[in-house]
């Protein structure tokens, strides 16, 4: 899922000083002191599985994909006015 959120400065310090530490990205690093947060001390396993079997496109790699979204949405808003 994608989100936006906004998160306190203190919180970002906090994130980007464990993105540094760790070397993971900062979503998985995010992703993961939110599920410690929530679990309250369970362990549970998650697995998770791809939700497509096929690669994704070479050509869309290098790409911003907001700014796709961006693009496909103009697109979807010009075909609406007619223009």
């Amino acid at each position: 899922m994608r989100t936006t959120v906004t998160i306190d400065a203190d919180t970002e310090l906090l994130l980007k000083q464990e993105v540094r530490q760790t070397g993971q990205s900062f979503k998985q690093v995010l992703n993961r002191a939110i599920r410690k947060s929530l679990s309250k001390g369970e362990k549970k396993d998650v697995k998770v599985e791809p939700l497509f079997t096929a690669p994704f496109p070479a050509d869309l790699m290098a790409g911003s994909m907001n700014r796709l979204a961006d693009e496909l949405d103009d697109k979807d808003t010009l075909r609406e006015l007619g223009a």
